[in-house]
Order: structure tokens, then sequence, then C-alpha cells
């Protein structure tokens, strides 16, 4: 059974930073394409950044582009998204997912489309991040 797990939400001040982390159960991230997703209040679903497996095609929000990163341990079969310099309308439930590279290609064109139209294959139950002085 495929399962992701996040973990590093809490309550933030503006400005200050967070880390995510996603484990992956069940099955190993080499070959997968994966994201993160950010639902905020009243919004409609948003793919804030995705990574193909060779982490070199990446794909950022403009939202979030020059203030979080994303990666991968794949000898840890974790994902994280730094997140730097937050702002209030970064709260939201964050979550994971991943496609295997047969359902979403891990080339530039293939993450981005994956960050619009959101994983198939696996979903983490979402971790809370309030951004709030």
């Amino acid at each position: 059974q495929l399962q992701l797990v996040e973990s590093g939400g809490g309550l933030v001040q503006p400005g200050g930073s967070l880390r995510l982390s996603c484990a992956a159960s069940g099955f190993t991230l080499d070959y997968y394409v994966i994201g993160w997703f950010r639902q905020a209040p009243g919004k409609e679903r948003e793919g804030i950044s995705c990574l193909g497996t060779g982490d070199s095609n990446l794909y950022y929000a403009d939202s979030v582009k020059g203030r979080f990163t994303i990666s991968r341990d794949n000898g840890k079969n974790t994902v994280y998204l730094q997140m730097n310099s937050l702002k209030p309308e970064d709260t939201g439930v964050y979550h994971c997912a991943a496609d295997h590279v047969t359902r979403s290609a891990s080339s530039r064109l293939g993450v981005q489309a994956m960050c619009v139209r959101g994983a198939s294959d696996a979903w983490g139950q979402g971790t809370l991040v309030t951004v709030s002085s």
C-alpha cells in the first residue's frame, strides 16, 4: 500500500521558516515524480512545487518562487519542502503527492503538468501551516 505521511507544520510568524517532511512507505520514491500541494481556506488546491526523478526538473508556483525549495532524499525515502520568508497567505494544509513516471513524465513539462492537475498514485493526509503574528 502506497502511503505518504507529512510532518513539520505548525504556527510561525510572518518572515519565519518551516521545513516540511513527507515520508513514503510501501514504495520507493526513486521512480516517482513528487510534489507539494496547498489547500488554503476558501481557495482551490494549488500545486506549489514539483520535482522530477532526476532532481533537475523542478516547478515552483509563482506565489512561492524564490522562497520555497523542494528536495528529496531517496536514501531516506523522504521529500522535503523548505519554506522561508513565510507570509500569512501561505497559510493552509500542505499535502505531498506522488505519481509513478509511467503516469507523470519526469520532464520539465511533465513535472509542471503534475503540479497543475495533481497526482493520482499517492497522497498524504496533510500538515497544517499557519502564518500569523
